[in-house]
């Protein structure tokens, strides 16, 4: 990394007087006070840039000159928002709003996932946004970063209804995305048929295709079983099996049913599925036959996992009635953001959890991860567990599982090594950010101030 002595002494910010920096945590401190003195109000955002600058500051000592490639990553290159107006069954006209975040296009043509649900706001986008250019740009696979979605809630909505919503969000959106200038793909919310829609709708305005990819078994099998693989590397590299681990996954989505079946396969014994009317405990594990049981009920739009209950002499429903106090191995947490907080984190030290896996964005909060390191828990963060879909995206439709696997093992070994480099062996947080930010930095200073 080549150092540049002139940049030590270049103001950061020039606002009511230059302001200068002595030390990377000095410039990472000044640059959370510029996002909160922009965003004070989107809270997810102001945790995701304080998380990521605190893992940046060792790159700001070494050399100054990445505290200016920060400050501009911090603001995305274009924040779309639009009324997306749509008619219910009863004939009603409603209404949501919908964004599309393109944060950066440094390393390649924008991709990011989609969201929807009564959780999606301007902070929230804001923030996976944000998150998404160190997840993407560590696959190294010449991805842009950018995520959209709307707070429209897909589940309890009938599909007519998400059909004619879909469409007149994409009609919007179709402006903005295309193969060579924005990829959306599948996230909370948005599965196989929404992306259906909204893919059917972009061919009929533009006349151009390129929705196969995403629309793949294996790009939706792609979150998911991604997951699995790190796991996998971890354990490998503890030289250690998942073998009989007892894997507790919070969530029933298509994430959750993906790690849940590729858990399977190597070995280990996902105990838990979890949704709005609770949990299922299976204290043998879920077998395959039983995921297609599961498969097959959460098929139903908005239909709820007690009905598994009908089908199973073993399994336990919203018993105990915390799933946190069910003994596991292994969390990995596939809801909301801000799931895992300081308490659920104790709760499952102490009932012999050794490892959180993010399987959602921002699933752990910032106090949680401190608590995480204090009881000796191993945490793999979601910028590097959901790496899966923009890896499969590149891979294309011939991808298999090999390959996958193989991509999966060469993203963690750097950020293992990162981690290492930056005197902070073990930490996959620090290593995943600052790999990904290295990536898209160094390009971003060769283009120039844009």
């Amino acid at each position: 990394m080549k150092v540049s002595k002139s940049w030590r002494n270049k103001p950061l910010f020039r606002r009511q007087g230059d302001v200068r920096f002595k030390t990377g945590m000095e410039a990472s401190n000044l640059l959370i006070r510029e996002a909160k003195r922009r965003d004070a109000h989107e809270k997810e955002y102001i945790d995701s840039v304080t998380a990521t600058m605190q893992c940046l500051s060792p790159v700001f000592d070494r050399n100054p000159k990445y505290a200016f490639a920060a400050k501009t990553l911090m603001e995305p290159e274009r924040f779309i928002q639009f009324r997306v107006a749509w008619i219910d069954d009863m004939g009603v006209n409603r209404l949501n709003r919908g964004y599309r975040v393109q944060y950066s296009s440094s390393l390649g043509p924008y991709g990011g996932s989609l969201h929807f649900g009564p959780h999606v706001n301007t902070s929230v986008i804001h923030s996976i946004g944000f998150d998404t250019i160190f997840s993407n740009a560590l696959t190294g696979m010449g991805h842009g970063a950018a995520v959209g979605g709307s707070d429209f809630n897909p589940l309890d909505k009938s599909e007519s209804e998400m059909q004619r919503f879909c469409q007149s969000y994409m009609t919007e959106l179709s402006k903005y995305v295309g193969v060579d200038q924005d990829i959306p793909w599948m996230g909370k919310g948005v599965g196989p048929e929404e992306m259906g829609y909204m893919f059917g709708q972009y061919k009929r305005i533009t006349g151009k295709s390129g929705a196969g990819v995403l629309l793949s078994s294996a790009f939706q099998k792609a979150p998911g079983y991604g997951i699995a693989h790190f796991l996998n590397e971890i354990m490998k590299d503890k030289k250690d099996t998942l073998q009989g681990k007892r894997v507790m996954i919070i969530g029933s989505g298509g994430v959750a049913q993906g790690v849940a079946r590729k858990l399977v396969e190597y070995g280990a014994k996902p105990i838990t599925l979890s949704d709005l009317s609770g949990h299922i405990y299976e204290p043998d594990g879920f077998t395959d036959g039983k995921l297609t049981t599961i498969d097959t009920i959460k098929a139903d739009r908005g239909a709820l996992l007690g009905r598994y209950i009908i089908s199973s002499t073993t399994a336990q429903f919203n018993h105990p009635e915390n799933i946190l106090e069910i003994p596991c191995d292994i969390c990995i947490p596939c809801g909301g953001m801000n799931d895992i907080d300081e308490a659920a984190v104790n709760m499952l030290a102490d009932n012999g959890c050794k490892l959180i896996a993010e399987g959602g964005n921002g699933a752990v909060t910032s106090s949680a991860r401190k608590i995480i390191k204090k009881r000796g828990m191993q945490y793999a963060p979601y910028t590097m567990t959901m790496t899966g879909p923009a890896l499969m995206q590149n891979l294309g439709k011939k991808a298999d599982d090999a390959s996958f696997q193989a991509e999966i093992a060469r993203v963690y070994s750097e950020v293992k090594s990162t981690a290492s480099e930056f005197n902070a062996r073990g930490d996959l947080f620090t290593g995943s950010n600052i790999a990904g930010f290295l990536r898209v930095a160094n390009v971003m200073m060769a283009h120039g101030a844009v």
